[in-house]
Formats: C-alpha cells, sequence, structure tokens
C-alpha cells in the first residue's frame, strides 16, 4: 500500500491536518532563519560601539549599526538618531524600538502554538469520525459485519489520531525551542539597549564637566 494510499484512508480530517502540518514547517524554516540572522556577538558589538561614542563619532556609530543589520543594532540605530534630542528621548526611541524588534522576533509563533493544539485535536476529531463510520457500518449490516467490514472506519480513526499527534507534538517542541531563541535574543537586546544608554549618560557627564 503506498503512502498516498495509506493518507487517503485517513478520511476528510487528513487534508485539513497536512495543510497544519505545511503551515507549520513553513514558520519554522522562516524563524529558524530570522533568528538566525539575528543573533548578535553582544561583546564585540558593545565593545565597538562604546569605542565610536566615546570618540563621539556618532555618524560612524549608526553606520555600524547599519552595517550589523540585526535587532539590537537596529534599535541602537534609531535611538542614535534622536541623541541631539537628550537621553530620555533616546530612551522612548529605544524601547520602541525594542517592542517593534520583539514582534517582530515573535511574529508566527503564536500560529505554532495554535497548530501544537489544534493538531491533535484534529487528530481525536477525526478518531471520533472514524468510530462513527465504523458503527454505522455494523447497523447497516444489521451486527453481522466482520472485521474486513470495519476495517475503514479503524484506518479513519488510527490514521488522524497518529497524524494529528505527530504534527502537534513537532509544532510544540519547536514552539518552545524558538520561544527560548527569542527569549535569549530580547535579553541580548535589553543589555545592548541599557549599556548604550548607559554610555551615553556617562558622556553627558563628562561633556557637563567639561563645560
Amino acid at each position: 500500500m503506498s503512502g498516498l494510499d495509506i493518507f487517503m484512508k485517513g478520511g476528510w480530517i487528513m487534508p485539513l491536518i497536512l495543510i497544519a502540518s505545511i503551515i507549520e514547517v513553513a514558520i519554522i524554516i522562516e524563524r529558524l532563519i530570522v533568528i538566525r540572522r539575528a543573533q548578535q556577538n553582544v561583546p564585540v558589538f558593545l565593545v565597538k560601539i562604546r569605542g565610536l561614542l566615546k570618540a563621539r563619532n556618532i555618524e560612524e556609530a549608526i553606520n555600524y549599526c547599519r552595517q550589523e543589520r540585526t535587532p539590537a543594532a537596529n534599535i541602537i540605530k534609531k535611538g542614535l538618531k534622536k541623541l541631539k534630542f537628550g537621553r530620555e528621548r533616546v530612551k522612548e526611541v529605544v524601547e520602541n524600538a525594542g517592542r517593534q524588534e520583539v514582534s517582530k522576533l515573535e511574529k508566527g509563533l503564536s500560529v505554532l502554538a495554535t497548530i501544537s493544539g489544534v493538531a491533535p485535536l484534529l487528530g481525536f476529531l477525526g478518531t471520533v469520525t472514524g468510530m462513527i463510520s465504523a458503527f454505522m457500518k455494523i447497523e447497516d449490516l444489521q451486527g453481522a459485519a466482520n472485521p474486513s467490514d470495519l476495517a475503514g472506519g479503524i484506518w479513519e480513526a488510527l490514521l488522524t489520531t497518529a497524524f494529528g499527534l505527530a504534527v502537534g507534538i513537532v509544532a510544540y517542541a519547536f514552539y518552545n525551542y524558538l520561544v527560548a531563541r527569542v527569549n535569549k535574543l530580547v535579553l541580548d537586546m535589553e543589555v545592548i539597549s541599557n549599556d548604550v544608554l548607559d554610555i551615553i549618560e556617562e558622556e553627558n557627564e563628562e561633556m557637563e564637566t567639561e563645560k
């Protein structure tokens, strides 16, 4: 029996679970690529930014952030562009930019979480419809059904459950993994943002002292 034949035995629920699995795989691959690109070497970035800010070379610092093209670099770039308006304005911009970057990193995760819950439920729904089909067969045959007569309904019940659980387990596992990776990136962004704000404050104090 071919894979297509086995799939078709699962009944009308199987295409729904298949669609959910396709969406799941697409989200997982896309999020893994985004998170990989978002990774930042925090110590190296901070050393470079600190040096440029200490030298008061703001334009070069902005260009460096533009070249990095990571969420943390985007946050700092937006903050540095508002440096002339004071530390409080920079802090406000950094916080707003941080929320935007976190939202981008979390894109699609809610859908993945939904699939992890819905796919097994679809499988269980297939189980119920399969058993209904089996009992309807028994009724049609007036109780004289043999195992082969019931095989279709049992196939549907077992296949949809197995397929739904498989899709749900994979979605749940990757959801937790991706959430952990996003949380690590968010922590890195907070460390970098706070450090840069401290540097700006130090530089402002030094400038005041020089005056």
